[in-house]
C-alpha cells in the first residue's frame, strides 16, 4: 500500500461542506482508509486580497501508482466545480498530493514532494498533527523540525 498525504483546501460557498464533500469523493475513487487532520482557516496565501480558507490534511492508503492519484484528484475538483481561471484564485476545492509515500516524483504535472509545502504554515500545521515525525525525502528533515523552522506569517487557526 502507498502512503499519500493530501491537501483539501476551500475557500469558496459552504467550505466545510466542500472539504467534506472532497473526502467522501476520495474515499470512493481513491481508498476508504483515511486518517484526517483538523480543519484550520487560513489566510489566502500567494493571492492575499482573496476569502479566507479552510484547509485539512489527508493521509490516504492506497494501491494506485502516484499518477492515477493525480487524475483522480482532478477529476474530483472538476465534479467539485474547480475552475482554473487564475494562479492562486479562489476555488471550491483545491487538493494536492504532499507526499506520495517517500518518493521524489518530478514530472510534466506532478511535483512530489510538493514544492511549496516547506514554506506554508497551512500546510504543515495539519500535516504535522498527521505526521509529524515522517521526513521529507529531499529536505531530509521532519514535518515538525519544518513548521518550526518556518518564517510564514501567515495567520492559521484550528477550528
Amino acid at each position: 500500500m502507498n502512503n499519500v498525504f493530501l491537501l483539501l483546501g476551500s475557500n469558496l460557498g459552504d467550505r466545510k461542506e466542500y472539504l467534506q464533500q472532497a473526502i467522501m469523493h476520495i474515499s470512493y475513487d481513491i481508498s476508504p482508509d483515511i486518517r484526517i487532520s483538523s480543519v484550520y482557516e487560513t489566510e489566502s496565501w500567494g493571492k492575499t486580497d482573496e476569502p479566507d480558507y479552510l484547509n485539512m490534511v489527508i493521509e490516504v492508503k492506497t494501491s494506485l501508482p502516484a499518477q492515477t492519484v493525480l487524475e483522480r484528484i482532478l477529476n474530483i475538483e472538476k465534479v467539485m466545480g474547480r475552475v482554473r481561471e487564475e494562479k492562486w484564485g479562489s476555488r471550491t476545492i483545491d487538493i494536492d498530493i504532499l507526499y506520495y509515500n517517500a518518493e521524489v516524483i518530478d514530472v510534466p504535472g506532478l511535483h512530489i514532494p510538493h514544492p511549496q509545502l516547506h514554506n506554508r504554515k497551512f500546510t504543515l500545521a495539519p500535516l504535522v498533527e498527521l505526521a509529524p515525525d515522517f521526513i521529507h525525502p529531499v529536505l531530509k528533515k521532519s514535518n515538525l523540525q519544518l513548521k518550526i523552522e518556518l518564517r510564514d506569517g501567515l495567520i492559521v487557526k484550528k477550528l
